[in-house]
């Protein structure tokens, strides 16, 4: 959802000139792969086919950091308060719910297919598509699938996989990730021979921790009372052949790593100091998470030959990415998502093909509703008209102008609990999935641009946090404390802090943020993609810097309290009604605003 001015008269070009027929598109997604604690550097065949090969997006963002939601943002175009999947399982997420909001015959598969393309996916799609509602119904717009299955999608050498609407077959013994290679290179062939051009996903598991469920309960719907029918959360297990790799490596120390002093809000401030048992644990499970990562590299590497091999390599785009990132002890917090850290929301993206430049790495900030309508584009394919995001650049000349776009907002959302996915914490129970930290429902801003490097957020609690990440990279220190009761400060008390951001006050920052936030939080197309033109519909605000010039102070000060965003409870998934403000308020729309304009 980032405003690109420049980009605009573009979007609907394909990149190479002269291209006599459609481009074949590979799509590959792992699942909770990191940037921040340098997975990639892991992955030289990945370096060498694709990003060698391509341009790197560092600045590349999910907008909710679980599976299940990020999954149907990406093959939709749409943030999570508008698919309103949430959650992994219902009554908020999962498969079930995606069916239940009309999106299985409103998404990206469907939309390539009346493009003129053949669609194909072998792996994981979505959570609690399971061995008894695959077929209810079957996942529509895929011309062929062969799917990873619950509740044995994360169970590497017991996979259960269904192709097309056979039968569900178990694949016990054999690697889960070779098992997709195998599959990925076959629909590759097949495609081909097809004569159409196509898109594949490809979406292996890893570097996603092993998931052990000893009987098939209800799980999907609610925890079992037996804690035996409970899944167990083990690290993930690499195949035979790397499992001597990497043996000396630990998770990077870096500063916010089990730091001596608490950080963030919530659970997150009152969590304890790791100690060594655990430190020790969760540099394995790193380590594991890097082996694991292995076959997916073989598996690049064999894609890409497999392209040159039919002759259809120039023709053909790869895009790598994830669903959401990965902690690992920074924060203090156990092996983990669904924070609104760095760690958890930057995450590879990675994309070769005609017209992209080679070796290339760019500040451009995307997100994952990026993603559907720069598929599209790429297919040649009109952009749907309620898109959240934009396209991706591409070429060269766009990824420049990119880099140096005027406006650079991410809206970030969750909503629910902070899960601990490390089992070395609950040997106690050796049967439970995880402690929760209740609470974790969020909204958050992501603000990037040549001049400042913001992350502000507000919780259910109604706590804030605002990090200059110019000055403090890896947030350690939050610009707004919680009060003594252990929410939020009432905005009139940043007036009295000395703290500047960029050389302006406290409330000079918050106020715009809030302002900001009330827009995004509730946005839909348009208003997520050109979020100040709500606030600003004359247009002579496009972003933030536009926003601190001091003509507009005395509208963000008197519309602050109108325009800060709160919550009304912690609800577990996307309730309207509980995030205030329901409307922004308007430069200039009525009352003593309108002598601003």
């Amino acid at each position: 959802m980032i405003f690109r001015p420049s980009l605009l008269c573009s979007m609907l070009v394909t990149l190479a000139v002269g291209q006599k027929s459609k481009p074949n598109i590979i799509f590959i997604l792992t699942d909770d792969q990191d940037v921040h604690m340098q997975s990639m550097d892991y992955m030289p065949l990945l370096k060498k086919y694709i990003a060698d090969e391509g341009t790197l997006y560092q600045r590349h963002y999910c907008t909710t950091a679980i599976c299940c939601p990020a999954r149907v943002s990406i093959l939709t175009g749409k943030l999570a308060h508008n698919t309103n999947v949430t959650d992994l399982i219902l009554p908020y997420g999962g498969y079930p719910k995606f069916v239940q909001e009309g999106l299985n015959s409103n998404y990206l598969p469907i939309w390539l297919q009346d493009g003129g393309y053949n669609t194909y996916y072998t792996g994981k799609l979505f959570n609690a598509h399971t061995v008894d509602n695959y077929n209810d119904p079957h996942p529509a717009g895929w011309t062929s699938s062969d799917f990873l299955l619950d509740p044995f999608t994360y169970s590497y050498w017991n996979a259960t996989w269904q192709r097309d609407s056979e039968p569900p077959i178990s694949h016990e013994g054999t690697y889960n990730t070779d098992d997709l290679a195998e599959k990925t290179i076959n629909y590759i062939r097949e495609a081909h021979a097809a004569g159409k051009p196509f898109f594949l996903t490809s979406a292996p598991i890893a570097p996603h921790n092993e998931a052990v469920v000893p009987e098939m309960p209800d799980i999907w719907t609610s925890t079992p009372d037996d804690p035996a029918l409970r899944p167990r959360l083990l690290p993930p297990q690499p195949a035979k052949r790397h499992e001597h790799l990497f043996l000396d490596v630990k998770v990077p120390r870096t500063p916010n790593f089990n730091p001596d002093k608490p950080s963030g809000v919530n659970g997150v401030a009152r969590l304890p100091k790791l100690n060594q048992t655990s430190l020790d644990y969760n540099d394995n499970y790193f380590r594991l998470r890097l082996q694991s990562l292995q076959a997916v590299d073989e598996m690049v590497e064999r894609v890409v030959l497999e392209l040159e091999s039919l002759g259809i390599a120039d023709d053909t785009y790869i895009i790598y990415t994830t669903d959401n990132g990965y902690h690992i002890g920074q924060h203090r917090l156990q092996p983990g998502k669904t924070c609104g850290f760095e760690t958890d929301i930057n995450v590879p993206l990675l994309i070769r093909g005609p017209g992209v430049p080679k070796s290339k790495v760019t500040d451009a900030v995307t997100s994952h509703t990026d993603l559907a309508r720069t598929i599209l584009r790429m297919a040649g394919i009109k952009a749907r008209p309620d898109f959240d995001g934009l396209s991706v650049p591409l070429s060269r000349n766009e990824i420049n102008q990119g880099a140096k776009a005027s406006a650079e907002h991410l809206g970030i959302e969750f909503w629910g609990i902070l899960g601990d996915e490390s089992w070395h914490t609950h040997q106690a129970d050796s049967h439970n999935l995880g402690t929760a930290i209740p609470g974790n429902t969020y909204k958050g801003l992501r603000i990037q641009s040549k001049d400042y490097n913001l992350y502000y957020a507000v919780h259910c609690t109604n706590e804030h946090e605002l990090y200059d990440m110019t000055v403090d990279p890896y947030q350690l220190n939050n610009l707004l404390p919680s009060g003594p009761n252990g929410t939020g400060m009432p905005i009139e008390s940043y007036a009295k802090s000395k703290v500047k951001v960029e050389g302006r006050p406290l409330l000079t920052i918050v106020s715009r943020l809030d302002a900001i936030m009330a827009v995004m939080k509730s946005c839909k197309g348009t208003t997520c993609t050109h979020p100040w033109k709500v606030l600003h519909p004359k247009g002579d605000v496009k972003n933030l810097r536009d926003a601190l010039k001091t003509r507009h102070d005395a509208f963000y000060l008197e519309s602050a309290k109108e325009n800060s965003v709160s919550f009304s409870m912690c609800a577990g998934g996307y309730l309207a009604s509980n995030e205030s403000p329901q409307q922004p308020s308007i430069y200039g729309r009525d009352g003593g605003w309108s002598i601003l304009t």
